[in-house]
């Protein structure tokens, strides 16, 4: 590769305003009074969101593939293309109340990078692919991040098939009505390395006036249901010393889980979200108590520990107030952490562009989560305002939009390689 070359390389930049635009676009189908969008998963806006995306792919000189749970990637190839595709991608679904960002930000990045390569005649190594995953919301159907979910063989593709929404369509029967059942078999489409770009959904990158987040890992998830139990009685004559109040003793426990979270810190999490008093009537005594706890943390360690100290508060609080106590673990999803190289990639062309960054963790799921199953993966973070993500006046700025398509084009360019460079021969 020549000097010139490379020279033109180091200051290749996207097209923000192009990429702005799309967003734009994108966001019209589905789009909301408040500002956000609405376009369920399989719906027909997702058929309009996905033919636009994919036409925007065709016109880019993409090759398309769609798998039998509608996964859709988008090829353009490399000088060797036997290599495995370095790939990006996000969703294009959204929540009810969703935004303008979550998800589409990460497809439409994706594609600006292959645009910017085909306005300035640039080659890769390796092929390079966008692709967006069905139904990564799981706002209409569960479970969530179900098309990097079946593609990583974390569930069948008959049990994502068999899922019902409240009017009880089933995703298979949505899928064939859209048109987004592909033939080839999930997972079976080679991945070489996987970048995510994506808005943080949180306040941490804007608290610390950073631009880029240097995701190295996704919080490992433990979700529980509790229930106390105790006896109802009458508030007014029932004395306080022989109460069997199972609320007055599942406070105590809600707190513990705050407490544990901020023991196992920076990021250690602990929420209740969901609370079911009975009988629920303002005069008599709660007899029983059914409530959520979620404890998230950045390795599957600091969770086993989270886990135990959780069930000895538990025994002891038991023990102390002769109620019974019940834990019940319903759902898990372990700790990811990145790949060094994918990380590291990341972080060298923030570095070298120029923008500020830091260190991260996703407290929320991405289809990346899935997708480092089976092949080196990272993610870039820009901020949102205010860190709110799942609404409709979720924001982000053009200058952080751009900044983030930025760091992924030159995330690709290093693992993908450059004909004649030597370097970026990915795994």
């Amino acid at each position: 590769m020549d000097t010139r070359v490379k020279t033109d390389i180091e200051h290749l930049r996207i097209d923000g305003d192009r990429l702005w635009q799309s967003l734009m676009e994108l966001a019209s189908i589905g789009a909301t009074p408040k500002g956000g969008v609405c376009r369920l998963a399989l719906t027909d806006l997702d058929r309009q969101g996905r033919d636009l995306v994919c036409r925007w792919a065709r016109e880019a000189g993409l090759a398309l593939t769609v798998d039998a749970i509608g996964n859709v990637f988008m090829r353009r190839p490399g000088r060797n293309d036997r290599l495995p595709p370095v790939m990006t991608g996000s969703h294009i679904d959204t929540q009810p109340t969703g935004g303008k960002f979550d998800g589409n930000y990460g497809v439409l990045a994706g594609l600006e990078v292959v645009r910017t390569l085909n306005d300035h005649g640039i080659e890769t190594e390796a092929p390079l692919e966008v692709a967006f995953w069905t139904n990564e919301e799981g706002s209409r159907f569960v479970p969530v991040m179900m098309g990097s979910g079946v593609f990583a063989q974390a569930f069948t593709l008959e049990h994502a098939y068999a899922a019902r929404d409240v009017d009880g369509k089933s995703v298979q029967e949505e899928l064939r009505r859209i048109g987004y059942v592909g033939e080839e078999t999930p997972g079976q489409h080679p991945v070489g390395a996987y970048f995510e770009t994506h808005i943080e959904q949180g306040p941490v990158l804007e608290a610390h006036g950073k631009t880029i987040g240097v995701v190295d890992a996704v919080l490992g998830i433990r979700w529980y249901d509790c229930t106390v139990t105790g006896m109802e009685a009458h508030a007014g004559p029932t004395p306080m010393a022989v109460r069997r109040d199972a609320l007055q003793v599942s406070t105590r426990l809600m707190q513990e889980v705050v407490a544990l979270a901020h023991r196992h810190a920076p990021h250690g999490r602990g929420t209740v979200g969901m609370v079911q008093v009975f009988p629920n009537s303002r005069n008599v005594i709660p007899g029983r108590v059914k409530f959520s706890i979620d404890l998230r943390n950045v390795s599957n360690e600091l969770l086993d520990r989270m886990d135990a100290e959780l069930h000895a508060f538990a025994t002891d609080l038991s023990r102390d107030s002769g109620l019974p106590i019940h834990i019940e673990q319903v759902s898990h999803y372990p700790a990811v952490p990145f790949h060094p190289e994918c990380v590291a990639a990341v972080r060298q062309a923030a570095g070298k562009l120029g923008y500020s960054h830091m260190d991260a963790v996703s407290g929320a799921g991405h289809d990346a989560v899935y997708v480092a199953r089976l092949a080196p993966a990272g993610m870039i973070f820009i901020p949102c305002k205010d860190g709110i993500s799942h609404n409709e006046i979720e924001s982000a700025t053009p200058e952080h939009v751009a900044a983030g398509a930025n760091v992924l084009l030159h995330a690709m360019l290093a693992r993908a390689g450059l004909p004649g460079s030597g370097r970026g021969a990915p795994v």
